[in-house]
């Protein structure tokens, strides 16, 4: 199974510039944990539910002043619509991500599937290889 097969297609993206409120009202409105950060055309960073609140409040005595630059993650991991699930599910667990970008050709986001949106279609085996390995505790 493909990972287009799995993944919701579509993206919401913000600019580095954006407040964390902002934010965490795009994901509260869209029901998501992450949203892309990008400037002309090109990815730069992720915002998770995580970083907002590890990165951001537990580090910062006033988050009204912090932005999306502030607490994203880089270097983003990426995948291609085109790939294997269970290539991305090995990606996830190497990396100890929770969510993987999906570019197409011209390096464009188009999606972004969960552990759980790729888990939907994998393997029992490899399902709890995968759920073990990116839940465990980080040392």
């Amino acid at each position: 199974m493909k990972v287009k097969e799995v993944m919701h297609a579509g993206v919401t993206f913000v600019e580095p510039t954006a407040s964390l409120k902002e934010i965490a009202t795009r994901m509260r409105d869209d029901d998501v944990g992450a949203i892309p950060v990008r400037a002309d055309g090109q990815l730069l960073g992720i915002v998770t539910d995580r970083d907002i609140t590890c990165r951001a409040a537990a580090n910062s005595e006033d988050l009204s002043n912090l932005t999306a630059r502030d607490v994203m993650t880089e270097n983003v991991a990426c995948c291609s619509p085109e790939d294997d699930i269970a290539m991305a599910i090995t990606a996830m667990e190497t990396k100890k991500i929770r969510r993987l970008a999906v570019a197409d050709s011209q390096f464009g986001t188009v999606g972004m599937p969960s552990l759980g949106d790729l888990l939907h279609g994998a393997s029992k085996k490899l399902t709890g290889e995968v759920l073990r390995a990116v839940s465990g505790h980080h040392g």
